[in-house]
């Protein structure tokens, strides 16, 4: 039986990861934050459902023996570094902390696989922030990474301490460059899961108005269940690459809006404000991916449409938001 170890598995992604590797019969190990799952912690209810069937380890990415230790202990097959720091309001202390969050914990992970687990494959998420004010469109793996915000510039890092630790150590040790990926585990802040809850509010009477920025940015929006399995098709290569992931179709925050409020039967022009408190000018050069790479090589493509994640989204909301009411 496999083991693996998974960071960032209370989260979206680490969640889905989690189920998509217990049905191929994987032990999965997970790293979360000391004192996480308390009663006052809300980060384990994406996998309340599969707990029993996991070994958590608390932990801290920052705090190197003691990842060491984990490592050590597991001894895993594969590794997935999922855990990092998006959220930046620009002052130095975020800046600083996003930086040294995504950086340090990338290189512990990595030198302590080195010495302890050197036969361990190592999967770390990367971003299509990492390509930022983009030189082409469609973005691929040759496009040179530009990136405009501080947690892009971490991922470059992160992504040049991978390729080093793999051209010149020997570790197995994989890119995937991600594209905006979505499900109904998406936490509020992001747009996407801010549109479908809020919309479900409106429905259910319990919100009146949405307040969004610029409705005219792109994105390329897949699924994260799909983006999982892309994750696990690299590590069960043959070589070690890097490898965008992403749908190659790009979609309006505006589509996104009609989708939503398509699904409950509601115009969202009816309850939308343009606050410009989020307002985010559109990137002149539209980030979307071309996947052709890890489609023709590891026969990977999103299974999911935009119109079916959207609706699962909506319904989800609904489940949720409605149970609250009864």
């Amino acid at each position: 039986m496999k083991k693996a170890l998974i960071t960032g598995i209370t989260g979206q992604d680490g969640s889905y990861l989690a189920e998509y590797l217990l049905r191929l019969g994987y032990e999965v190990h997970g790293l979360v934050r000391p004192n996480a799952g308390s009663e006052e912690d809300r980060s384990f209810w994406r996998i309340q459902g599969i707990r029993d069937k996991l070994f958590l380890h608390s932990g801290n990415l920052e705090d190197y023996s003691n990842l060491e230790d984990t490592v050590r202990t597991v001894q895993p097959d594969e590794c997935y570094h999922l855990a990092a720091e998006t959220f930046v309001f620009n002052s130095l202390e975020d800046e600083s902390a996003i930086l040294k969050t995504n950086t340090q914990s990338t290189h512990h992970l990595l030198l302590s696989l080195k010495n302890h687990a050197p036969k361990c494959r190592l999967f770390f998420a990367g971003s299509s922030e990492m390509f930022g004010q983009a030189s082409e469109s469609p973005q691929d793996e040759n496009t040179p990474f530009n990136p405009r915000s501080i947690y892009g510039v971490s991922k470059v890092i992160g992504h040049d301490l991978i390729r080093y630790y793999r051209d010149h150590l020997g570790l197995f040790a994989c890119t995937g460059v991600l594209y905006n990926h979505e499900s109904p585990r998406r936490g509020e802040r992001f747009v996407t899961r801010k549109i479908t809850s809020t919309a479900v509010k409106i429905k259910l009477g319990m919100e009146t108005e949405l307040r969004l920025g610029n409705i005219e940015a792109e994105r390329d929006w897949g699924y994260a269940g799909d983006t999982v399995a892309a994750m696990h098709a690299m590590l069960n290569a043959n070589q070690p690459d890097h490898y965008v992931i992403a749908t190659g179709t790009t979609h309006t925050i505006q589509n996104f809006l009609e989708q939503a409020f398509g699904e409950l039967d509601l115009d969202y022009e009816e309850y939308l404000i343009i606050d410009e408190e989020f307002y985010r000018p559109k990137e002149e050069v539209p980030l979307v991916g071309n996947a052709g790479k890890i489609r023709d090589q590891l026969k990977w493509k999103p299974k999911i449409s935009f119109e079916s994640m959207v609706r699962e989204m909506i319904q989800s909301d609904l489940e949720y938001f409605g149970s609250l009411l009864r």
